[in-house]
């Protein structure tokens, strides 16, 4: 008995050990937890709670200025909030009370779309690339299952979708830690286009110019297209690490879908990349669905929601955007700036 025991100590031991060996800080701060099977490359969280509630008054404003709208506030938690091992919580901070916070300085007509113990439910299923700093598309369609009970909305079960996979995926983790043990350990990207769904996209795309106005200043421009017709899925093939940007091609434009569904409720999604996997679940949910990125936009928002007769506004914005300043500014920007084609960037 003795002996087993001794053999059961050494063998706990030596898997704490392992373990241990195999969590380590890449370049920024990536952590790196590597089984020796699986590699996943995890962004910590370095949240400011002061921008947290910057972002949540901000939610309350669009709210005030359009109160005949359903206003919904989804926070989406980061790779780190679920895969981060216990023995280095001190390299990052806790992003549930970070969550928590923002949702509770909502106004109480803001529907709080909570969505961090779904995915919490769900975490040992491919809900997080493992080398992207996006979660995968399987999360998101979680996430829009359960907005669209909070919203009371029609919606899909996963087998009304066609799965479509991009093989030996290496997403942004390896530009931002350069470990070449992300390098080696490729996934399957798995992405699912609704069956049976009629639907129509157009976008507005932006681009960054540059003019020389002196011998050593520039100024800087974002510029805006006129509407066209696009596919809203883009594709790739197989090791292209850009597989994420298969929805309306990454975050660069304003995207507008028209659907069959005929119930006089046309959706706005304001959000930062994370939010560009949500759309394609809620075309059975919605007549229409904008897509406003928080870095791009040359419109008037008052203008915008008024022309389009937007019925819901949703913010999902990931985490760590959502606790910097810079997006709750720009949300604020858009409310009351000029619509332009042209824009001066700071």
């Amino acid at each position: 008995m003795k002996r087993l025991l001794l053999i059961f100590l050494l063998l706990t031991t030596t898997i704490s050990l392992m373990t241990a060996q195999n969590v380590r800080r890449a370049r920024r701060g990536i952590i790196l937890v590597d089984t020796g099977m699986v590699v996943r490359a995890i962004e910590p969280y370095r949240g400011n709670p002061d921008n947290g509630i910057g972002y949540a008054d901000v939610i309350n404003r669009y709210k005030q200025t359009f109160p005949h709208v359903n206003v919904y506030c989804m926070v989406i938690p980061n790779a780190v909030a679920f895969y981060c091992p216990d023995s280095v919580q001190s390299w990052t901070c806790a992003e549930r009370p970070a969550i928590n916070d923002i949702l509770s300085r909502l106004s109480a007509d803001v529907h709080a779309v909570d969505i961090y113990d779904t995915l919490q439910a769900h975490a040992s299923e491919p809900i997080y690339s493992r080398t992207d700093h996006h979660w995968a598309p399987l999360g998101a369609y979680y996430a829009a299952k359960h907005f669209a009970q909070v919203g009371g909305l029609d919606f899909k079960d996963l087998t009304a979708y066609e799965p479509r996979t991009i093989r030996n995926y290496v997403g942004s983790m390896y530009t931002f830690s350069r470990d070449k043990a992300v390098k080696d350990a490729p996934e399957d990207f798995v992405y699912y286009v609704p069956r049976d769904s009629d639907f129509t996209a157009t976008h507005i795309t932006y681009k960054r110019q540059s003019k020389k106005v002196g011998r050593r200043r520039w100024k800087r421009f974002l510029t805006a297209s006129e509407p066209e017709p696009f596919s809203f899925f883009r594709n790739y093939e197989d090791g292209d690490g850009n597989a994420y940007c298969t929805f309306m091609g990454g975050d660069t434009n304003t995207t507008s879908v028209t659907t069959a569904i005929r119930n006089n409720r046309r959706l706005l999604i304001l959000k930062d990349s994370y939010g560009n996997a949500l759309p394609p679940y809620l075309f059975s949910s919605f007549e229409e669905i904008h897509v406003v990125d928080c870095r791009y936009f040359l419109q008037n928002m008052v203008d915008f929601v008024n022309s389009h007769a937007i019925t819901d506004i949703l913010f999902a914005n990931n985490l760590i955007h959502a606790s910097m300043a810079k997006t709750s500014q720009a949300y604020e920007r858009y409310l009351t700036q000029k619509s332009s084609t042209r824009h001066e960037i700071q």
